[in-house]
């Protein structure tokens, strides 16, 4: 079973008449030697995971869970969406909100799952969320989305990087939004050469985000980024169920996407020795933090 990139999967899809995420079962019961039922209970705790990451976070009322820096922005998100008549609507903010709880309850050594990284580990519980409440979607269609992302962090962790350190934030922020999306669309209906489409337009749109974390903590600006994230994730899925394609094929937006983090200096891939983090308020942070 030959899946090294996006193609190979399209074509594997159509020739052999398998959904997406049948397919993503029978490759990891391939790889891992492990029963479909395993992975598929797996999967069921993967999600428990993330379902608790993002009630923990967006529940925090007392503001017990935050880290060194951030800590309450999704309260604060959340008390603006069920107050008053939002910019951009309940769907993103919502999805912005869970972000930011579940990269707040990682801040606060919480539970949660890097998907791919801890440093991104809000995007895609925040859409597979948000997803569940607006189209009360059930366990099993939920699960049927972690495959299909699966397949898409594979692609990309299998031909470029999933790494902050190597690739910037592109390729953590970047990979998330790529698989939230691809779950997305997924569990909509989408067919595959839409879940990649949607995936490659959530690439091409963060391509050259750096890595810059103020203090060298997981913190700040990556929960925001994260929040980027997630709602570029929904708004690619919509772009692409709309029968929307991307110019360029998936594939090749992950190498352009790995070419760009080789060429960024080691200043902008999660050193903290440039952008954000050498801002004078960066700096002062930093100064503030560690001289306690």
């Amino acid at each position: 079973m030959k899946l090294t990139s996006a193609l190979d999967i399209i074509d594997y899809c159509h020739k052999s008449s398998v959904s997406l995420d049948a397919l993503a079962l029978a490759y990891e019961t391939k790889k891992t030697e492990k029963t479909p039922e395993y992975i598929e209970s797996y999967l069921k705790s993967v999600l428990k995971v993330m379902e608790n990451a993002v009630a923990s976070g967006i529940n925090d009322v007392d503001n017990h869970i935050h880290g060194k820096i951030i800590g309450n922005d999704s309260i604060q998100l959340k008390k603006r969406y069920e107050s008053q008549k939002t910019v951009c609507g309940e769907t993103i903010a919502k999805a912005a909100a869970y972000a930011l709880g579940t990269m707040e309850v990682n801040a606060s050594m919480g539970k949660v799952v890097a998907s791919p990284t801890a440093g991104s580990c809000g995007v895609l519980p925040a859409v597979l969320v948000t997803a569940k409440e607006r189209f009360d979607l059930t366990e099993a269609q939920l699960i049927k989305g972690l495959l299909a992302a699966n397949m898409v962090g594979s692609i990309v962790a299998r031909n470029a990087t999933i790494s902050g350190a190597e690739g910037g934030c592109q390729a953590e922020v970047g990979t998330a939004s790529a698989m939230a999306s691809a779950a997305v669309v997924h569990m909509m209906g989408g067919s595959v050469e839409q879940v990649f489409n949607a995936s490659a337009m959530c690439f091409k749109n963060l391509l050259g985000l750096v890595c810059d974390p103020i203090a060298g903590l997981v913190e700040s600006p990556c929960a925001k980024r994260n929040a980027i994230g997630a709602a570029n994730a929904l708004l690619c899925a919509e772009m692409s169920l709309a029968e929307i394609k991307s110019i360029i094929p998936f594939d090749e937006v992950v190498d352009a996407m790995y070419r760009v983090g080789k060429s960024m200096p080691s200043s902008l891939r999660e050193t903290a020795l440039g952008g954000l983090a050498t801002t004078k308020t960066g700096i002062q942070i930093a100064t503030d933090l560690f001289s306690k």
